[in-house]
């Protein structure tokens, strides 16, 4: 196997799961913090502006993962490395985003 192909699932992994909080956000039409508010990722962007990077973060992810190499379901190796790249963002972004909304200590005021 190619390590760029897994080095493409990596990275499709992050944009995948990083498209999540952005395309749900928007879509419950709430705010959230994105590349594009002032200052970036600490501010909040609109829902429609959520909306639409989440969607570029999923197509994104679906060129790295489905259109380099040939990506297997039944593959241990792809798929441990598309979850590593997930799970990786997954804990920044909810040790990121957890400072702006009481997620990094819970239950504390």
């Amino acid at each position: 196997m190619n390590w760029l192909y897994l080095v493409s699932y990596f990275f499709g992994g992050i944009f995948l799961a990083n498209a999540v909080p952005h395309f749900v956000s928007g879509m419950m039409g709430q705010p959230f913090q994105s590349p594009f508010a002032k200052p970036p990722g600490k501010g909040l962007s609109s829902s429609t502006v959520n909306v639409l990077w989440g969607f570029f973060n999923a197509v994104i992810g679906y060129l790295l993962v489905v259109r380099v190499g040939i990506f297997h379901l039944r593959s241990i190796g792809d798929v441990l490395v598309l979850a590593l790249g997930a799970l990786l963002i997954s804990l920044l972004s909810a040790r990121h985003f957890g400072q702006f909304h009481g997620g990094n200590a819970p239950g504390r005021s």
